[in-house]
């Protein structure tokens, strides 16, 4: 049997949930002040021409746009030539929780994935898993003036003004944890992550390490699964996708 936390009555129950909600609240007016603090950032102007590879060919950043005037882009780590179950577990898990772009449409944003392999090859991946976002692939030409010596992975956001693009903010590592409501909805149970890092009561499950154990499950990252339960088909790079494949959604 798992330990769990000791039993009290709900009134000293409440009062020490109470005691927790002021610290939440506090937490919530920090992340307002910095989200404040953010807005407020210079920006630095890049190439409106830097081009992407969509599904219909070359893209200017300027399109990728789709009208709007702001856009935030989600760098995702490629393996080209590796089948879909060495893919990268993290950013799997991350653009996998972007479902819903009604909410950023109306206040004209637009999201897309800037995939770092070969359009061809990394849009089967978007395919199989399902993936609705519009996805873009970064070929070589255009890596100094979009990633500009960081890496994928990170998380940038623009803003159009006119035919100019300028970068307003970019994040890694847990700074990109917004994406993922499943870490948010995690913290809030008894056990919360169970991650090898979290400080928790002894013999608290934490079964996960933080090298990308976290995200994959069976040897595969944790969402394949599902789509292979699906019959969904994984092939990637020279196996060639059939209609099964291209609309397992």
């Amino acid at each position: 049997m798992r330990p769990s936390p000791p039993v009290a009555d709900r009134e000293a129950w409440q009062e020490q949930l109470d005691d927790l909600r002021s610290r939440e609240k506090a937490h919530t007016r920090e992340g307002d002040a910095i989200a404040a603090a953010r807005r407020r950032l210079p920006m630095v102007e890049v190439d409106p021409a830097a081009v992407l590879v969509g599904a219909d060919g070359p893209v200017p950043l300027l399109d990728v746009f789709e009208g709007r005037s702001q856009l935030i882009a989600s760098y995702h780590m490629w393996h080209t030539g590796s089948p879909a179950a060495d893919q990268c577990e993290g950013c799997t898990f991350f653009t996998g929780q972007v479902l819903e772009l009604s909410y950023l449409h109306s206040r004209d944003v637009t999201f897309a994935v800037f995939c770092q392999g070969p359009f061809e090859e990394s849009s089967r991946y978007r395919d199989f898993m399902g993936w609705q976002a519009p996805w873009y692939a970064v070929p070589a030409q255009s890596l100094e003036s979009l990633v500009a010596g960081r890496a994928f992975g990170m998380k940038a956001c623009y803003l159009r003004r006119g035919d100019q693009v300028f970068e307003t903010y970019w994040t890694t590592g847990r700074g990109v944890e917004p994406m993922a409501p499943s870490y948010g909805l995690l913290d809030m149970t008894v056990y919360g992550r169970q991650e090898s890092w979290e400080v928790s009561p002894d013999d608290w499950p934490q079964r996960f390490r933080t090298d990308g154990d976290q995200f994959r499950l069976n040897g595969r990252p944790t969402s394949q699964w599902t789509r292979l339960a699906a019959g969904c088909h994984d092939g990637l790079g020279g196996v060639e996708a059939g209609p099964r494949e291209r609309h397992c959604h």
